[in-house]
């Protein structure tokens, strides 16, 4: 730590724990014990209230902190902008969300149009909503039904939830809303479960996405408006999809004129080593979601993308008054957000840090898979750039989870040693079994070997 912070702040404590909330978290314990505040970081490292050190492996807990921790230069960039112009509603455009739209789509080719709003489940559900609106403009409201798969992703609010295949998450929420459809998972570790045990690799891939096809003509093709995907599963086990599913998949949707929306909220702004997840597959979305990583954290920023054709669809008649996508964020307009996402850009291009994600994410993966040589727990370990997860088990025959308590246990033996990791949770009931991994972009050969050794040992120590 750089000294700089009273080296008293009980009060801080105390007040955190009289009136703070916070998520995903039963607070019955902090009747007795502090809760942790972090106080600071700097590159991978951060440190808590008692000044204890720890590298950080998830990017600030839930994949955000791409550049890492302390970057100065983009603290500037938004007291900068913040001293000239801190907001305007998004009615109106600014000088920072200009410039970085169209950097921007200058990373994502066939894309071409940018909506600012200001959270990952706000930029899903604008999608939703113009989904909708897409329905009764063109096809009198019938093809409205949004396609979502199992085991992802894609928001908290009730709508996005209603699009969400982590029924763990969704219990005591619901009703939800009508229209979401589910369609299953692509995981091929768990291919038993969907009745492919038979198949493998690009085999199997087709064969799951020929699941969803099997979805729409039991909806009715002309019913379904949009499928909502992950690149990669993210809380849902760290699901990499297999050969041949990608291209199965676009080409069902152009078969049954169903626009494709890829949710980058985790994987976007170089979390697999390309600017994007579904960059890795080859595919043309209609689509594409994006948040945390987008300013690394340092502000609040989420942006919806779409292609040139979905916006030519809310100007086509100027005397229709519902003709318009009629639509507000209140803090898509905060200018600070794409200050932030202009030199997280410019940090990521000027570091190399796509390359780094690549190499070390190799390097990672490789070290996961002689972890499992060693662990018998580990089922299987999977990923893409440095976007990784290894699935724990009782078993590799049955592939019976290990319980959420052991789980939990390495998660935080772990973090005994000064290493945070993650871990699936509150997510696949009977299923949150698989330890997450996602450091920052600048991640050293040092680090990826420090996080894997102390998994190494947290599994010693959890299991023997």
């Amino acid at each position: 730590m750089d000294g700089t912070r009273d080296n008293d702040i009980t009060a801080v404590v105390e007040a955190d724990r009289a009136h703070v909330w916070h998520h995903l978290t039963q607070h019955k314990p902090f009747e007795e014990a502090e809760p942790r505040i972090i106080i600071e970081g700097k590159g991978m490292r951060v440190w808590d209230q008692n000044g204890k050190e720890y590298l950080d492996a998830v990017s600030g807990a839930v994949w955000t902190v791409n550049v890492g921790y302390g970057r100065e230069s983009i603290a500037n960039a938004v007291q900068e902008q913040l001293m000239k112009m801190c907001y305007f509603a998004q009615a109106a455009g600014s000088v920072p969300g200009s410039k970085f739209a169209e950097k921007l789509i200058e990373k994502m080719p066939g894309m071409s149009r940018v909506y600012y709003c200001n959270s990952g489940s706000e930029a899903n559900e604008k999608v939703f909503k113009m989904i909708r609106q897409i329905a009764h403009k063109k096809f009198g409201g019938k093809k409205n039904k949004i396609l979502y798969r199992d085991r992802d992703y894609h928001g908290g609010t009730l709508a996005t939830m209603s699009a969400g295949g982590q029924d763990e998450r969704n219990l005591q929420y619901g009703p939800f809303a009508p229209g979401f459809v589910r369609v299953p998972h692509c995981m091929e570790y768990r291919k038993h479960e969907l009745g492919l045990e038979h198949l493998e690799g690009e085999a199997f891939g087709i064969a799951a996405a020929d699941l969803i096809e099997e979805v729409i003509l039991r909806e009715g093709p002309e019913t379904i408006g949009c499928l909502c995907l992950e690149p990669v599963t993210a809380g849902g086990g760290v699901i990499t999809p297999p050969e041949g599913y990608w291209p199965r998949v676009q080409e069902i949707c152009k078969k049954y004129d169903i626009l494709l929306h890829i949710d980058e909220v985790v994987c976007g702004i170089g979390r697999t080593g390309k600017w994007f997840g579904y960059q890795q597959y080859g595919i043309q979305p209609d689509f594409v979601t994006m948040a945390k990583g987008v300013a690394s954290g340092y502000a609040a920023i989420a942006c919806m993308v779409a292609t040139e054709e979905v916006f030519d669809c809310f100007k086509s008649d100027p005397s229709d008054k519902l003709d318009h996508f009629r639509d507000i964020s209140t803090f898509g307009g905060c200018a600070g957000g794409p200050a932030a996402a202009l030199e997280n850009m410019r940090i990521i291009e000027e570091e190399g840090l796509l390359e780094n994600t690549t190499k070390m994410g190799e390097r990672f993966l490789a070290n996961l898979e002689a972890l499992k040589e060693k662990h018998a727990v580990i089922g299987d370990v999977r990923g893409k750039g440095l976007f990784l997860g290894a699935e724990l088990v009782k078993d590799r025959d049955t592939k019976e989870p290990v319980s959420e308590a052991q789980v939990g246990a390495v998660v935080a033996a772990c973090g005994a040693m000064g290493v945070i990791i993650g871990a699936s949770n509150r997510s696949i009931p009977e299923r949150n079994n698989t330890l997450c991994f996602s450091p920052s972009l600048i991640v050293t050969p040092e680090d990826v070997d420090l996080i894997t050794d102390t998994v190494d040992k947290a599994l010693t120590q959890v299991f023997g």
